[in-house]
């Protein structure tokens, strides 16, 4: 089954790639949004659809019944195909893996943890991913692969998250360090779950937002490596 994408491309010379993670409610204008500012710093954004077998519905923020029910239906091995496809269609359009970053929000920043730990690519970055401690989805525990990040990984976290305890957030930044890529966990004190989702006037942190999207450019700039990529080291 071909996994649907949202694509954008620069307007510019492209840098790199990225796949961009969905949270629990679908590719929303929000996720599309985030497209697009990566696209304005040149990359070459690509957001694959993980509700696509349940029809690919866009969901209400406050529609949290339907986004668990469908979350409920997701398992790691279709997330991996649909990941899988988006880095397929960056590699199709001269993008190699090692030149390609993924991010994920929410659920998506747990996928893009899993991800990191599974395949070999440039730069990751989980915003507030859960399953710290108990896997999801049919992944393991991030604590139980940690050691196994294959890929530069920065996590940034809300202490005032609900769903993802500090405890859990320490311990991962323990486990992390084993790996043998860079690592880097941050925390917001007065972040809550969500909080890089201007769409979201409830949870939404301006100051978290602005400086955890920073942060990830600069991981993107450090990690993604243009020249390695291209195989001219």
């Amino acid at each position: 089954m071909t996994t649907p994408l949202t694509s954008i491309t620069p307007e510019g010379p492209v840098r790199g790639g990225v796949v961009v993670i969905q949270e629990a409610f679908g590719v929303t204008g929000h996720i599309v949004d985030v497209c697009r500012r990566f696209a304005a710093a040149g990359y070459h954004a690509v957001a694959p659809h993980l509700f696509h077998r349940s029809g690919d519905p866009v969901l209400e923020y406050d529609d949290m019944p339907s986004a668990m029910s469908l979350i409920g239906e997701l398992t790691a091995a279709h997330i991996d195909e649909d990941v899988d496809g988006a880095v397929a269609a960056l590699s199709a359009a001269s993008i190699d893996p090692r030149n390609t970053a993924i991010v994920g929000f929410c659920m998506g920043g747990t996928v893009a943890f899993h991800t990191a730990a599974r395949l070999d690519l440039g730069a990751a970055v989980s915003f507030y991913g859960g399953g710290v401690a108990k896997g999801r989805f049919g992944y393991p525990s991030q604590l139980d692969v940690a050691g196994q990040l294959g890929t530069p990984w920065l996590g940034l976290f809300g202490d005032r998250d609900k769903g993802i305890p500090t405890e859990e957030v320490e311990e991962l930044r323990v486990a992390v360090a084993h790996a043998l890529v860079d690592t880097e966990v941050i925390r917001y004190a007065e972040a809550e779950h969500g909080f890089h989702c201007d769409d979201r006037p409830a949870v939404f942190n301006e100051a978290a937002a602005r400086d955890g999207w920073a942060r990830t450019l600069q991981w993107f700039g450090t990690h993604v490596d243009v020249t390695r990529a291209a195989g001219t080291d």
